[in-house]
This record gives structure tokens, C-alpha cells and sequence, in this order.
């Protein structure tokens, strides 16, 4: 099979996996599943696809994270900002130096500093492998932003200390003061790039658009093209292209609430997204599964394993690393709470204190993915002297194992400590629904009182008459004015705020929803049998079954 087979060979596996995952007669879940069939693929095949980690960063990365940062919810970003630091920064740090130790306890013959960049390569979470995890597992909102968060900016950290315990290890020095340098040039110049880029790329586009117009499907080209360009513009001046993706994509979310972009172009865009995201999630753990046939040949004939083809030592060894990684952030995670909330108390501020079992699934969707697989294949062949370097094939294999365990207790243990823990409700949201709700109604009365009549009411339409044509401007006017009047009634009769009127109005959104898609989906099956019978041309059908769908997917 050739390189066109295998790559046909893997998005058949992606689609396979969906299917897989809810016929498997137990939970399972889909990253693991993608990783299985990746390794059936490799088995079956001889040879899996040569991967390079450069251009794996390149391909899948940019576009991935550059969707997370621009979806992220913003104001949670923004209010757990110091925990996301202290997770993205101090946790890093920490799981640098105990992890380090605990693999060169472990592994003895593996260097320190080979131990060190084994650790700081596992200290980054993955945003990819956490939003693959959170899709089967109900994990709650303002945890999963703070992980998201999390997994959004501490690869940067995790990739510079990874780079200088590569260095330290081909060279036998280390230099705090240029780690240093490096790091704020790395984060801050990344950031810096892909935020400025958006904005010039997004500019550029509005001005070219209002004065020459463009083609449908460019702004969605442009935006499929920006997180390529702000990742190579970074790694061009040696800064972060992963953070320069990130920058990109959050700086994306406050240039689309310009509102210039058209309807149709926002729906098809997030169709089109939509898709990339599910394509390159599935085809990176499909890839990793096409590694570790190979990874655990390497591995198992490795110098530093005691006895050749000892797999009991190396999953051992992998079990227990990942184990330790999951007590570090258990740790760090309890102390640093600890310290906010005597803090807050200090500031006689009202604490919350969460249940135990919060820290634990903390702890336990700290999942590992693509990022460290990348990066540990770009450990080098050869040190300075010209002799192989220490541990190579057991590093790889141990990242990767790592990974898959990651997957597999987060996927195990999360639903388990998180079933039947309750938190503090946030209300806020709702009411702060409700109150956009009655602003927007109140702005769009306004509009239909200002608006201009028709043409047809104006005399566009010559033959029609005068009075029929004024008769049917107020009827429509008075249905639009009644849709809006109902909502704007029920909210003031309640009290808006005070939680009566605005449950009335979402029963009786959820009751029109409900008749309303029973009649979308009868008017859909008579045009899709007029269509099949000739009664209706193809291009009109298309046209009419657009329309249901578009308003399907609004109540959906």
C-alpha cells in the first residue's frame, strides 16, 4: 500500500472509530479506539507513515489549537487566569524537577538530564487529548475552561525546558539566565505574532472586500490559512508557533464581534471547521497508534532495559512514571488551593471549598498527547562525540506509553470521582441570557418601528393594488412585532431576573421547538418525495431543503 493508501487508509479509520465506539458493548474511549486502529493499520501494512515531527507540528497543530483558542470561552479564560497560570507555569516547573528525579530513580542508567527532558516533554497536558476526553465525559464547565486554559499555554513552557535538558544533555552545561531570556522571547514574541497577524490579516480582508467584493468561499480560506501563517512567522524568528496559534485563534473570537462577517459564510465556516477538527483529532491518535508498533521494537532492544525484551519492566516503569505524574499535580493542584483560599480569607472574602474529589479530577485530566509525541521524536540520533544518545528508543517508548495510560485512567477515573459531585451553581449565565434576550427584543422592536416599508408597498410593483398592499405590510409587521412583544410580555410580567418568567419562556421555547421540528421534518419528506417524483426541479428542492435545514439547525 502506498503513501496515498495509508493516508486514505487512516480517515477510514477516523470514521470507523465513531462507529466503533457506540457499537463496543463497553465504553471505550476514542482516542483509544483511533490508536488501536492505527496500530492495525501499521501491523497490516508493513509500514506505517514516516513521521516527521517538524511537519507533524506543522499540519496538525496550528489549525487544532488555533480553533481552541478561538472557542475558549474568553470570560472564564480571563477570571481563572491566576490558576491557569499557576497550572500552565509553576505546575510545569514542578513536574520538571519530580518527575526528573523520579524517572532517574527509576531508571538509573538513563542521565539526569536525559531524565529532565523525559519530564518536561510529559509536563505539557494536550488540549487536543482533553477535548477528545471531555466529549465522553461530562466534566464540568468551569473545570474544563481552566484545563482548557491550561493545555493552551503550557507548551511553551514545557517545549523551552525540554529544549534546554536536550541541550544540557548533548553539551554537559546549563544556564538559568538564557533559559530565562529564551522562554519570555519564545512566549511573549509568539503571542505577539499570531495576535498582530490576525489583526492585519482580518484588516486587510475587510478593506479588500468592501472595495473590490470577494468570492464566497475566500474569508473561509483566509481563515482556514491564518493559523499556518502565524505558526511559520513565529518559528521563523525562533518563537512559539504553538502560542503564536493560540494568540491567533483568541484574537480571532474578538475580531469575528465586529460583525462583518455574513450569516451564510459563519455557518458554512463552522461547518467546514467543524470537519477539519474532527479529521485531524482522529488522524493524530490514529498516527500514534502507527508508531507504536515500531516504538516498542525499539524500545524492548534498548540498552538501558535490563534484560532484552523485558515488556513487564518497560510497562512497569511506564505505569508507575504515570502514576507519579498524576500525584505532582495532585500535590501542586491541593497546595496552591490551599494558598488561595488563605489568601481570600485574608481579604475577608467568602471561599468556596471544594470537595476533594474536584482535586482529584483535576489530576486526573491531566491527559497527554500529540504535543509530547512530536516533541520526544525530535530527541536527536547522535551526541556531539558521535556516540548514540542515552536512551533514545526508552524515552520515546516511555512518552508514549505515558500518553495512552494518560487516556486511559482519565477516561476510567473521571467518570467515576466526577458522578454525583455537586458544584456551585452558576447561575449567572442564565440570567445573563435572559437579560441579552430582552435587550436584543427591545432593539429589534425599535428596528421594525423605524424600518422602510417594502418596495412592493411603495409602488415598486405597479399593477398590484394600493390597499391589498398596505393591508399585507401590517399583517406581516404585526406578526414580526408579535414574536418579539410575547417575549418582551413574559419577561416583564415575571420580574426579568427573579426566575419565573424566564423558565415560562424557555417551556415555551422548548414546546415550540418541539412542534417546530415535527413540522420541518414533515415539510422536508414531502419536497425530498416531489423531488423523487419529478414534481420539483433538483435546483429548487435544494434551495427549499436549505432553508429547512438552516432553521432545523437553529432549534437544534
Amino acid at each position: 500500500m502506498g503513501e496515498v493508501g495509508i493516508v486514505l487508509a487512516m480517515l477510514l479509520a477516523v470514521v470507523a472509530s465513531g462507529y466503533l465506539v457506540r457499537i463496543l458493548p463497553f465504553a471505550v474511549p476514542l482516542p483509544l479506539v483511533q490508536i488501536a486502529l492505527g496500530a492495525i493499520i501499521s501491523s497490516t501494512t508493513g509500514h506505517g507513515v514516516r513521521l516527521e515531527p517538524h511537519i507533524f507540528f506543522l499540519l496538525f497543530l496550528p489549525p487544532l489549537l488555533f480553533l481552541d483558542g478561538w472557542r475558549i470561552p474568553k470570560v472564564g479564560l480571563f477570571r481563572d487566569r491566576t490558576t491557569i497560570l499557576e497550572l500552565s507555569l509553576g505546575l510545569v516547573l514542578f513536574t520538571v524537577i519530580g518527575a526528573g528525579f523520579l524517572i532517574h530513580w527509576l531508571i538509573p542508567s538513563l542521565p539526569l538530564a536525559v531524565s529532565f527532558a523525559l519530564a518536561a516533554i510529559l509536563a505539557p497536558t494536550d488540549p487536543v487529548a482533553v477535548s477528545a476526553i471531555a466529549a465522553r465525559v461530562p466534566i464540568p464547565p468551569r473545570l474544563m475552561h481552566i484545563l482548557e486554559g491550561e493545555s493552551l499555554l503550557n507548551d511553551a513552557s514545557g517545549l523551552v525546558c525540554f529544549r534546554f535538558a536536550v541541550a544540557a544533555a548533548l553539551t554537559g552545561t546549563f544556564s538559568l539566565g538564557d533559559a530565562t531570556l529564551t522562554f519570555l522571547w519564545v512566549a511573549l514574541a509568539g503571542i505577539a505574532i499570531g495576535a498582530g497577524l490576525t489583526v492585519i490579516v482580518s484588516g486587510a480582508q475587510r478593506i479588500l472586500a468592501a472595495r473590490i467584493g470577494e468570492e464566497t468561499g475566500s474569508p473561509i480560506l483566509v481563515n482556514l490559512l491564518l493559523p499556518f501563517g502565524a505558526y511559520l512567522a513565529a518559528e521563523h524568528v525562533e518563537a512559539s508557533g504553538i502560542l503564536a496559534a493560540v494568540a491567533a485563534g483568541i484574537t480571532m473570537s474578538y475580531v469575528e464581534l465586529s460583525g462583518r462577517a455574513l450569516a451564510t459564510t459563519r455557518v458554512r465556516r463552522a461547518a467546514v471547521w467543524d470537519t477539519v477538527q474532527f479529521a485531524l483529532n482522529g488522524v493524530m491518535f490514529v498516527l500514534l497508534g502507527e508508531q507504536l508498533p515500531d516504538i516498542v521494537r525499539a524500545a524492548i532492544n534498548a540498552p538501558e532495559v535490563p534484560a532484552a525484551h523485558d515488556v513487564w519492566w518497560l510497562a512497569g516503569n511506564a505505569l508507575a512514571i504515570s502514576l507519579g505524574l498524576v500525584l505532582l499535580r495532585f500535590v501542586w493542584v491541593w497546595v496552591s488551593l490551599r494558598l488561595t483560599l488563605l489568601n481570600a480569607r485574608r481579604q475577608g472574602l467568602a471561599v468556596y471549598k471544594p470537595n476533594p474529589r474536584l482535586i482529584l479530577a483535576t489530576s486526573l485530566a491531566g491527559v497527554r498527547g500529540a504535543i509530547t509525541l512530536a516533541g520526544v521524536l525530535t530527541l536527536p540520533l547522535l551526541l556531539p562525540n558521535g556516540n548514540p544518545f542515552p536512551g533514545r528508543d526508552l524515552v520515546i517508548f516511555l512518552a508514549s506509553a505515558v500518553i495512552v495510560v494518560s487516556l486511559v485512567l482519565a477516561s476510567v477515573g473521571l467518570p467515576r470521582v466526577l458522578r454525583g459531585l455537586e458544584l456551585p451553581a452558576e447561575a449567572h449565565h442564565e440570567s445573563e441570557e435572559d437579560n441579552a434576550r430582552h435587550v436584543a427584543a427591545m432593539a429589534a422592536l425599535e428596528a421594525i418601528a423605524k424600518a422602510p416599508p417594502p418596495p412592493a408597498a411603495m409602488g415598486a410593483d405597479a399593477g398590484a393594488d394600493p390597499l391589498e398592499a398596505a393591508e399585507l405590510q401590517a399583517s406581516a409587521l404585526d406578526q414580526v412585532r408579535s414574536l418579539y412583544q410575547y417575549r418582551l410580555d413574559s419577561g416583564v410580567a415575571g420580574g426579568i431576573g427573579l426566575g419565573v418568567a424566564p423558565a415560562r419562556v424557555r417551556a415555551a421555547e422548548a414546546a415550540e421547538r418541539h412542534y417546530r421540528l415535527a413540522a420541518l421534518e414533515h415539510e422536508r419528506a414531502v419536497l425530498l418525495r416531489m423531488a423523487r417524483h419529478n414534481q420539483l426541479s433538483d435546483e429548487i428542492a435544494r434551495k427549499l431543503l436549505r432553508e429547512i435545514d438552516l432553521v432545523e439547525a437553529r432549534y437544534r
